[in-house]
This record gives structure tokens, C-alpha cells and sequence, in this order.
């Protein structure tokens, strides 16, 4: 008797236990279906956005991203969540991020900045990567090539026109002899463009010497030791001289020394010209690849892309400031901007 007793009690706790996991299973479809219609509900895409600093250039690479997708109907909060995660320029911070998106599991990683995409480059292979405002993704290791990457990372190429930029420092400065190439020494985009830079400049007949920094703190040093060793200075698009370059326009131009940069961002910091790519359009390049990527595109033969249509730009205040003349048809064809910025220079 008491093993039957037995026996029915362990059959009716199995059959309670039974009860409970179908009573769960149904809890889980009612939470992949709409209640009211029965449709069956579709999973965010979880997208992790890692920048390495804030400066214009970037956050607008961003900005397009977003609206890129916004505009395919993928609304953060909706049908993506998008977790943005900032650096502040800080390498640790970086690993940090990356191994964190990994951890949570992301299905698509966009890098902001070459550090930052050779920091989540170095945690998956598995995950999806983007990166945007990367000069030259291949020669900075991230892929195979750029034309076929053939790996989980993708992305577009901020690379400007150097050649154009150095051709249009010696359209409005003819007599310049001597042109010094700025750029942080950590950066491998900057040193790809400064190579560029100074075989452009050297084809035009100018002198070069090439200055360095390492971080915001010498900047300034850096900077005030080429006033009246050169006739002017290129900058390309740097991620540390982005961020400074209101510090740099408030040394070089009471000092009369014309600044060629790299972008628009800069030249509002006080550069004075640039043929310029626009980062807005670059990040909403980067996002219509996501929108691909997340309708069944594969990442690994998907081409690096690049900005459309680069813009000439000069700066009206800079220009007043320097006191030198624009050629006529630089400022007839040029969009005029002022400077916006100058909270670094304070």
C-alpha cells in the first residue's frame, strides 16, 4: 500500500511539473505574438554604437547612421535598440566597450575612428562590425581588402581628397615655399594621409617638414613651434587635431599662418580652407550597409565604401583674420562657413 501510495504521489507531481512547463511554453509565445492580433512579433536588432571622442566630424558620422536607419523604417527603440557607448579618446575605455558589446551579445557593432574599430576588430570575429571615418580599413589591418574584406567587418572610407586639398593651398597661397604637415603620431589614418600630403606637396614644388603630437597636451607646444618656420600648415583628418583645432586657429592665424585641414569640422574650429567630405553623408552610408546587413547581406563580401561628392569650403572669418585675398573663383564656387567653435581656445 505504501508503495502504491508512493508511486501515485510521484505521478501526480510529474504531471503538475508537465502542467507547468506547457503553461510556460504558452507564456512564451504569448510574448513573441501580439495579444491583440496574434502575429507573431519581430525581435529588435540590438546595435552598439562604440565612438572614440566627441568632436563634429564624428558625431556626425553618427548622426547619419541613425537617420539612415531611421529612414529604412528601422526606429531605435522599435525595430533596433541602439546603445551608443563614447571613449572620451581613452584606449582602455575602448577595450572596455568592446568587450562589453561582445559580452551583451550585439548583433551589429558600428566603430567610429580607426582605435575604435581595431578595438571591437580584436574581440569578435563573429559579430557583424561596421566602422565609418577609417581612412584605408585594409592598410589598417581591420580587412582583407577593401574591394572584398572577406571577414565580419565592413564599413566606409573617410578618406579625402589630399591632393585637391594641397593643390588648393597653392591656388590661394601661390607664393608658398615651405608647408608643414601636422598630424598625431598615434594615428595610422593621419600617417597614411600626411604620406599623401607630402608627396602631393612635393610634386608642386613645396618644402615640407612633418610635426607631430601625441595627445591634446602638446598640441599648443607643437603648434607654436612652427610659427615662422613655414608659410602654412596642412592638417588632415585627425581625431586629436579635430578636437583641438579652435587651440590651433587661435595660435597660427593672430600669427598670420593659413591652416589647409581635412574637414569641415575643422575648418569651423578656424581652419581657413578644405575640399571636404561631408560626414553626415558618410555615416548615412554606413548605415544603408546595416539596413543590408540586417535584411541577410553578407559582411564579408560587401565593398568598403566611400563619401560622395566632396565640397569646397573656406572660412569667412579666418579669411578676415589672416587679412589675405581669395582667388575669384575660390570665392565664387566656395560655400562660405565662420567659426563656430572656440571653447578650446578659451
Amino acid at each position: 500500500m505504501r508503495k502504491f501510495l508512493a508511486l501515485m504521489t510521484a505521478t501526480m507531481l510529474s504531471m503538475t511539473l508537465l502542467s507547468g512547463c506547457g503553461n510556460a511554453a504558452d507564456e512564451g509565445q504569448a510574448d513573441s505574438s501580439d495579444a491583440a492580433t496574434g502575429e507573431a512579433m519581430e525581435t529588435p536588432v540590438d546595435i552598439g554604437i562604440i565612438q572614440l571622442t566627441e568632436h563634429p566630424a564624428l558625431d556626425a558620422a553618427r548622426e547619419g547612421f541613425v537617420q539612415a536607419l531611421e529612414e529604412a523604417g528601422y526606429t531605435d527603440g522599435d525595430k533596433v535598440n541602439i546603445e551608443v557607448q563614447n571613449a572620451q579618446g581613452d584606449q582602455s575605455n575602448l577595450q572596455t566597450i568592446s568587450q562589453k558589446f561582445v559580452s551583451d551579445g550585439k548583433d551589429l557593432i558600428l566603430a567610429i575612428a580607426t582605435p575604435a574599430a581595431q578595438a571591437i576588430a580584436a574581440e569578435t570575429k563573429d559579430i557583424p562590425i561596421l566602422v565609418t571615418a577609417v581612412t584605408d580599413p585594409a592598410a589598417s589591418g581591420l580587412c582583407d581588402s577593401n574591394e572584398v574584406p572577406g571577414g565580419n567587418l565592413s564599413g566606409t572610407s573617410d578618406l579625402t581628397p589630399v591632393k585637391e586639398q594641397i593643390d588648393l593651398l597653392t591656388k590661394i597661397l601661390p607664393d608658398a615655399k615651405k608647408v608643414t604637415v601636422m598630424y598625431c603620431s598615434g594615428e595610422e589614418n593621419s600617417a597614411i594621409q600626411a604620406d599623401m600630403a607630402e608627396e602631393a606637396a612635393k610634386a608642386k614644388g613645396l618644402e615640407v617638414e612633418r610635426k607631430t603630437v601625441t595627445s591634446t597636451n602638446d598640441v599648443a607646444q607643437v603648434t607654436e613651434s612652427v610659427i615662422g618656420t613655414c608659410d602654412a600648415i596642412y592638417i588632415p583628418t585627425d581625431n586629436v587635431l579635430a578636437s583641438s583645432m579652435p587651440l590651433v586657429s587661435s595660435i597660427t592665424n593672430p600669427a598670420g599662418v593659413p591652416v589647409i585641414v581635412g574637414e569641415q569640422g575643422m575648418l569651423e574650429g578656424g581652419g581657413l580652407a578644405s575640399v571636404t567630405i561631408s560626414y553626415t553623408d558618410l555615416g548615412k552610408t554606413t548605415g544603408e550597409m546595416a539596413v543590408k546587413l540586417i535584411e541577410g547581406a553578407d559582411i564579408s563580401t560587401m565593398p568598403i565604401g566611400y563619401a560622395p561628392n566632396p565640397e569646397l569650403m573656406i572660412n569667412t572669418d579666418t579669411i578676415a583674420d589672416l587679412g589675405i585675398t581669395i582667388p575669384a573663383d575660390i570665392e565664387a564656387s566656395a560655400t562660405k562657413v565662420t567659426t563656430t567653435s572656440t571653447d578650446e581656445a578659451q
